[in-house]
């Protein structure tokens, strides 16, 4: 009984995941284009015929239509349903790993809008200041309410929040430096206003020691991801390459498995500490 409720549990959480995830193609392909988020309904971008209720189930509904629009027969990227089920992933990773309420459920957000941002950045490479800096705001909000949550007291809600106002700032600092070095040395932009934005709401819900941790692995991911593409000929050596989807991708590794990282890190390259 107690695997079944489990079971059922991780189903409520997954399918919760992947309605949100619904909601962040819509969030991806209308807030750069200007478009309102809630109206019109769903409709295909052809015909621009609304979908039906049962076409809007995430998943399935896009294997139910064989990938094409019930009306004109236009082919629908196979991107929806990938986000769909990879936020459904993420949301039963993070159930999985925290099983608390506020922790999990703020990590449901940061994890939201780090895929939104890495998506848009993909598609445009903008990361759009409306998302970055309620973002940031949220996390504060989050960090706040996490010290009130674990402590219940004034005191260690103002010394989380504190924790987030430095995580942000040390954030914006340092990867503005980074980019100021960076357009130095190659003569170029190196990187986009928008990164330095990313890192301050990321170090806003994670924290300095997490932000730092996260924009090393960024860096990392970046590093090899770049010089993988250019290998492979889809980027040139000054082609522009968006760097918020590995913001991102660090953040959540930086969530995830921060502290058995740094601990690991400390072990290997420190041992008598």
């Amino acid at each position: 009984m107690d695997l079944v409720f489990w079971l059922l549990q991780v189903l409520i959480v997954f399918g919760v995941g992947a309605s949100v995830g619904s909601f962040l193609n819509v969030v991806v392909y209308r807030l750069p284009a200007g478009l309102s988020l809630l109206y019109p309904p769903s409709r295909c971008p052809k015909c621009l015929r609304s979908l039906k209720p049962y076409d809007n189930v995430p998943v399935l509904g896009w294997l139910w239509l064989r990938g094409r629009c019930r009306f004109c027969r236009t082919a629908i990227a196979a991107r929806y349903p990938l986000v769909e089920a990879g936020t459904g992933l993420l949301f039963v990773l993070i159930f999985l790993l925290f099983n608390l309420p506020l922790p999990a459920i703020g990590y449901w957000v940061f994890f939201s809008w780090l895929l939104v941002l890495a998506l848009i950045d993909l598609d445009t490479l903008t990361l759009p200041n409306v998302l970055t800096q309620s973002g940031l705001v949220a996390g504060l909000v989050f960090q706040a309410g996490l010290g009130w949550w674990q402590v219940g007291t004034v005191a260690a809600t103002c010394s989380h929040l504190m924790g987030g106002i430095v995580g942000a700032v040390m954030g914006i600092w340092l990867f503005d430096l980074i980019a100021i070095a960076g357009s130095f040395v190659f003569g170029q932009a190196a990187m986009g206003g928008g990164d330095a934005k990313l890192v301050a709401m990321i170090g806003a819900w994670l924290g300095w020691k997490y932000m730092l941790l996260a924009g090393f692995l960024a860096c990392v991911l970046g590093a090899f991801g770049g010089g993988g593409a250019i290998a492979l000929g889809w980027l040139s050596r000054r082609q522009p390459m968006p760097f918020g989807p590995f913001l991102a991708a660090g953040a959540v590794l930086a969530t995830l498995f921060g502290e058995r990282l740094i601990s690991t890190y400390v072990q290997v390259f420190f041992p008598t500490l």
